[in-house]
């Protein structure tokens, strides 16, 4: 009797190594070919020297090729770690700057890019171009050489305050206010600038809250409301680095420089005291709490340590509420903590 073979699985066709160069050059072809739209080659500008660095990008100063008068400030969209195209976040950036046009806001020119070849992997960098401006507040105020008059500081306020206005009414907040993102021209005009934790906000409606992320502004400008984790906000986390800014206009040098949130938060009450309850006494942490049954987890301790559990009935809590009615708020002193074992348990 013949033997029946086991029917065989269908072969897939192999793709040739030629074939494979061939569609890989097609493609690189392609790339270099292709032409953004709206977005000029960088090579119309000349770099001269490098002005900045932050996580967002480097800046540069360069010069337009075709007029050596004409200086302009290109940032570069950091591209290193995108897996999935242009950031979201340089989007969202250059959306905010596009609606945004006042003259105490940095004004966008163009984005360019360099050209996609095989040198650079076929990946073209993105720049951000802006109007050139001469000076950043951070950098005036470490020169001690630089002076500022009383006129010259309310000037310096007035515009930075315009500037805030301005992008407030147009439902922008700013998100990192602080001496280093004000820039000034030689002609004294003030320019708020990086926006690169910019984003639109909207009045939450009833019954629900905006859930924006707290880890914004930097740390020695950061109000006390993101630091207790707020992310129900709006634009007086802003107003509170502008009034940062204008304390450092005297000082010369961040007023509240915190190494960490918790000591930010202290150096906060030492200088401006407590707050009344009615300001900070709500939810911060709008999470959803995880079940369990403290009530037998902690069986083994009194009911009266259990109780301190709750917010309201902390002594705290309960010695504020026979302060005089309108008396003024003065700065405390630090409190040495024993610890939290010692303290609950």
């Amino acid at each position: 009797m013949q033997g029946v073979s086991a029917p065989r699985e269908p072969t897939q066709p192999v793709m040739s190594t030629s074939s494979t160069i061939l569609n890989m050059r097609e493609k690189e072809k392609y790339i270099e070919d292709f032409d953004f739209p709206f977005c000029d080659e960088s090579s119309k500008y000349e770099k001269v020297a490098k002005i900045g660095q932050g996580t967002f990008g480097e800046v540069f100063k360069a010069r337009a090729r075709n007029s050596n008068k004409k200086f302009v400030a290109m940032k570069k969209v950091l591209m290193d770690n995108e897996k999935e195209g242009f950031p979201i976040t340089a989007l969202r950036e250059i959306k905010i700057l596009q609606l945004l046009k006042h003259e105490n806001v940095v004004n966008l020119i163009e984005i360019c890019r360099t050209k996609a070849t095989f040198h650079n992997k076929y990946r073209s960098t993105f720049y951000l171009v802006f109007d050139f401006c001469e000076h950043d507040l951070a950098g005036l105020l470490s020169n001690v050489n630089v002076k500022f008059s009383l006129g010259e500081i309310k000037k310096v306020m007035q515009q930075l305050l315009n500037g805030l206005y301005y992008i407030h009414s147009n439902k922008i907040l700013h998100r990192d206010m602080k001496a280093a993102n004000v820039l000034i021209t030689k002609n004294g005009i003030l320019k708020l600038a990086d926006f690169g934790l910019a984003r639109a906000f909207s009045l939450a409606k009833s019954g629900q809250v905006n859930k924006y992320t707290n880890r914004v502004v930097t740390l020695w400008y950061r109000p006390p409301e993101l630091l207790l984790g707020d992310r129900n906000y709006g634009p007086p986390v802003d107003m509170w680095g502008a009034g940062c800014i204008m304390a450092e206009m005297w000082t010369r040098s961040p007023i509240m420089q915190g190494p960490t949130e918790q000591q930010q938060l202290i150096l906060i009450s030492q200088l401006c005291g407590y707050d009344a309850d009615t300001a900070l006494n709500h939810d911060f942490f709008w999470t959803d709490p995880m079940p369990c049954d403290l009530a037998n987890m902690l069986a083994q301790h009194t009911q009266s340590m259990f109780e301190y559990l709750a917010p309201p009935r902390r002594p705290g809590h309960l010695r504020h509420h026979h302060h005089v009615a309108g008396a003024q708020a003065k700065p405390t002193q630090p409190v040495q903590d024993s610890g939290y074992q010692d303290r609950v348990f």
